[in-house]
């Protein structure tokens, strides 16, 4: 199945990119950025040292039957449910995972924190998390590791040490580069665009936000950065927010990118419902089914994603490979299964692979 891949989408540092912009920037952290070529030439990826964390006298769980809970940031939505499933798939798979996810009902990272330290009380062998905030969750994911649990991330990292391993759906500056060249074919390289994210502090979308905006200034830098909002992974008021920005810029506005599973299909309906198709692009992050309707009408014209069932499924598998010591520190590549070798990247991390774009023409292939 070919992977799948995403959606949309500066750090404070370069702020003075944008200042023609009309808001102050926010919604990208200050982490050092990458962007890769304009022309397209691949990035280089330099060796880095495990800077993962250790469960601290993990048992011997090599080929035994291992409890695993997933927390994803929140349930009920398109995007958990594929992941949900890819690792109930990779579980009934191995035939040596129990595993089971339970998530917040809203990306709250209050309720989520609570969520894994039950489960720590209560016993399990491993944890499979993405994170609503990177800093807040660190705590109580040291503490598992402390207590021997086995810990993977996935979709949304925390803090290195928090976790063993991440699963990252793709490099952050390739999600930027597929984003911001989509964005600029269809609103032009002076056409100006605003951003609908989750929430500031969710880590994946602001690491894609400040990689966008360096490739942006480096290779589009014409384009005008209007804004960026939160959202909170909500559907009403990412609709809200959409239209706010279509109401607030007018004819400004071009093009609207959705940084979230949820942002971008609401994004597009305000688009449609106000009768912007064709003069306001919305280019996002996104699962397949939520956006066929606006892609086949022709309001949308691309999506990017990855995978989620897949990103699901590679975590279960590294995550069983962590507790049979076969994943360890300094490995450059791990087995998951029908998915092949992944590369290890940035010390601590599992590729799953590049972003994909959907369009009119192949977004009947894929149904999640």
């Amino acid at each position: 199945m070919k992977k799948i891949i995403l959606a949309s989408l500066m750090s404070l540092s370069l702020s003075a990119s944008f200042a023609h912009a009309q808001s102050p920037w926010t919604g990208g952290d200050d982490l050092p950025t990458n962007p890769l070529a304009c022309d397209g030439t691949a990035g280089t990826v330099a060796a880095k040292p495990y800077d993962g964390g250790e469960a601290t006298n993990a048992p011997d769980r090599k080929g035994k039957t291992i409890k695993v809970v997933d927390v994803p940031k929140l349930v009920g939505i398109g995007y958990f449910n594929a992941t949900s499933k890819g690792i109930a798939d990779a579980a009934a798979e191995m035939k040596t995972m129990d595993a089971k996810t339970d998530g917040p009902t809203k990306a709250n990272i209050d309720d989520q924190i609570t969520l894994i330290d039950n489960y720590i009380t209560s016993g399990v062998d491993g944890i499979l998390f993405a994170a609503n905030d990177p800093v807040a969750i660190a705590p109580v994911l040291k503490k598992a590791l402390a207590a021997g649990i086995n810990v993977v991330g996935y979709d949304a990292n925390s803090t290195p040490d928090a976790r063993q391993w991440f699963v990252n759906q793709a490099e952050f500056n390739g999600i930027a580069k597929s984003v911001i060249d989509n964005l600029a074919a269809e609103i032009g390289e002076d056409g100006a665009f605003a951003i609908v994210t989750s929430t500031f502090t969710t880590p994946n979308q602001a690491r894609w936000i400040a990689e966008m905006g360096a490739y942006q200034a480096k290779c589009h830098p014409k384009m005008k950065w209007l804004e960026t909002v939160e959202a909170q992974e909500d559907n009403i008021l990412s609709f809200n927010q959409a239209n706010t920005l279509i109401n607030k810029y007018g004819d400004e506005l071009k093009g609207i990118v959705g940084m979230t599973s949820v942002a971008t299909p609401a994004s597009a309906d305000a688009v449609t419902q106000a009768g912007k198709c064709g003069k306001v692009a919305v280019v996002g992050l996104a699962t397949p089914n939520a956006m066929k309707p606006y892609v086949e009408s022709g309001c949308v014209k691309s999506v990017v994603l990855w995978n989620p069932v897949d990103l699901g499924y590679a975590a279960a598998y590294v995550l069983r490979a962590t507790a049979d010591g076969d994943l360890k520190p300094g490995a450059t590549s791990v087995k998951a299964g029908k998915l092949g070798e992944l590369k290890v990247i940035n010390g601590s991390e599992v590729l799953l692979g590049s972003p994909f774009v959907f369009n009119k023409e192949n977004i009947g292939q894929f149904d999640f």
